[in-house]
């Protein structure tokens, strides 16, 4: 069974926030590569993480390639040839987990993060970089090419914060018309993008990207997250997807989470979701099993 199938049955529960689950269980990710730097040290800790939002009721799994580029190893002090080993392992732990929980269903969704995410400076929730078109093409091409042959079911393009991040890796998706991809942003609030670009412009730009199937949001507060799947439904057929975090900041320099958020959606929260047009629902960091479970509820019952 593959995505299109999944959503003709009904709302998709995706699995909830990877690097905070790992925090959860006690894992250092001070480091510049985060989550991935436990593909490195500790990939048996990722296994269990993806294997606990199967439980919790996750119908597709991401894996835990966000932070994981050339880029993001050279700047970490690490050989940049090694990410290609990594990325591939990112797809095989998600495989291997979905196996591990009885569930081998489960779709594998391949986590495309923005350049941002290789700066490690909380760029991704600011976007704007200052670099080029073709820069950015590149940047992604090259992961997306190692993940592609790592046949995942599809990709996961999320936290973009910006219209011209979002055109750029729409352009590197183009040359793997065989997976389905959707992008999902990093907001500021209910109408705009981390970057400052307008959220409903960004989404409609990406309706002619071939192999974009869905469009939404995600790491963005809760409470944005209704406005913002208005705004995308006025511009889009696409299915919807919405996957926030917990409402906290993020805090570059100490690379951690801070402020006052929920570890739980309300069930009434997500029904509106659901009537605002939203396909696909899970979490992103802060959000774990106890909130995918609570989604998950949710969405069976629909």
């Amino acid at each position: 069974m593959g995505l299109s199938d999944l959503l003709l049955a009904g709302p998709v529960t995706l699995d909830g926030g990877l690097a905070s689950e790992l925090q959860a269980r006690g894992q250092d990710l001070s480091g510049r590569l985060w989550s991935a730097q436990l593909l490195i040290d500790d990939p048996a800790e990722i296994v269990a993480v993806h294997a606990s939002y199967i439980a919790a009721g996750a119908q597709v799994t991401i894996t835990s390639s966000y932070q994981c580029s050339a880029l993001a190893l050279e700047l970490a002090g690490r050989d940049p040839a090694t990410a290609e080993v990594l990325l591939r392992r990112s797809v095989e732990l998600a495989r291997t987990a979905t196996v591990a929980a009885g569930h081998p269903e489960v779709l594998v969704a391949a986590s495309v993060g923005p350049y941002g995410a290789a700066l490690a400076d909380g760029s991704e929730y600011r976007g704007n970089y200052g670099v080029s078109h073709a820069d950015l093409v590149a940047f992604h091409a090259g992961r997306l090419e190692v993940l592609a042959d790592c046949g995942p079911d599809l990709f996961a393009v999320e936290t973009i914060p910006d219209a011209v991040e979002a055109a750029a890796v729409a352009q590197a998706l183009a040359e793997h018309p065989g997976i389905p991809a959707w992008v999902t942003f990093s907001c500021a609030d209910a109408a705009t993008t981390c970057g400052g670009d307008d959220f409903a412009g960004a989404v409609a730009a990406l309706r002619s990207a071939p192999t974009v199937v869905a469009v939404g949001v995600n790491c963005t507060a809760p409470e944005h997250v209704l406005g913002l799947l208005q705004r995308a439904a006025q511009v889009s057929d696409l299915p919807l997807v919405a996957y926030p975090n917990a409402g906290r900041t993020w805090d570059a320099e100490t690379r951690a989470w801070s402020g006052v958020g929920t570890d739980v959606v309300p069930a009434a929260v997500v029904r509106q979701w659901l009537d605002a047009g939203a396909a696909m629902i899970g979490g992103c960091c802060g959000l774990g099993p106890k909130a995918v479970a609570v989604i998950a509820g949710v969405l069976q019952r629909r």
